[in-house]
Order: C-alpha cells, then sequence, then structure tokens
C-alpha cells in the first residue's frame, strides 16, 4: 500500500486548506485511513479518522474545523480544514490500516497504522 498526500501550502489565519490522499495498492472500501501531524520539535499526533466502519472521529483540537471524507471509487481520503490556526502548522501525514480493530474507529496512535504517505507542509500564519 502506498499512500501519497498533496494540497499542503502556506495560508492566513483563518483561512481553508484541503488536503487529498490518494492509496494504492489496495483498493479495499474497509480500509481505515486517518491522518496525522507532526509540528517541529513537537511529536506526531493523529487529528482524525474515518474508519472502514464508517465511523470518524477527531481530537478535540480540530472538532468542528476539519472534516474528513473519503471517495472509495478513486481510493482518496480528504481533509477539509477550515478557520486555520498557527497552531495547526505541521507536516499532515496520511495512514492506513486494514485491519478490523482500527475498522472500528478506535486507532488514535501512530503504532496502529502500518502505511505511511511522506507527508504534506500546511503553515498557517
Amino acid at each position: 500500500v502506498q499512500l501519497v498526500e498533496s494540497g499542503g501550502g502556506s495560508v492566513q489565519a483563518g483561512g481553508s486548506l484541503r488536503l487529498s490522499c490518494v492509496r494504492s495498492g489496495s483498493t479495499s472500501s474497509t480500509v481505515s485511513m486517518a491522518w496525522f501531524r507532526q509540528a517541529p520539535g513537537k511529536e506526531r499526533e493523529w487529528v482524525t479518522t474515518h474508519a472502514g466502519s464508517g465511523i470518524t472521529n477527531y481530537a478535540d483540537s480540530v472538532k468542528g474545523r476539519f472534516t474528513i471524507s473519503r471517495d472509495n471509487a478513486k481510493n482518496e481520503v480528504y481533509l477539509q480544514m477550515n478557520s486555520l490556526k498557527p497552531d495547526d502548522t505541521a507536516v499532515y501525514h496520511c495512514a492506513a490500516d486494514s485491519g478490523t480493530w482500527c475498522a472500528t474507529g478506535r486507532c488514535r496512535s501512530r503504532a496502529e497504522y502500518n502505511y505511511w504517505g511522506q507527508g504534506t507542509q500546511v503553515t498557517v500564519s
């Protein structure tokens, strides 16, 4: 499974960006997809999950501002980010897991996802 992110960039506070992640090597619609982010000098943190069951979860820091969605026909997952803040500045990584545990929506740690993209930079000033 390969994941490739796109859509990052620089935006002013209050602006919006939409990230995309294309998955290849697996066409299963039950794969759980997530977004993580890593700011300079900080640990990679979980942002949101679109589980294989269809359940979506969000970190409290982005709830109400970010929306995850997916298009199974295109093997893509998206992250719509609105009302961006400087604290959202980070490299955003797409992650995937095909296991049944993550399909329940419970996976929120880096170790629970088997596949990762290289990341796309988001800078909010």
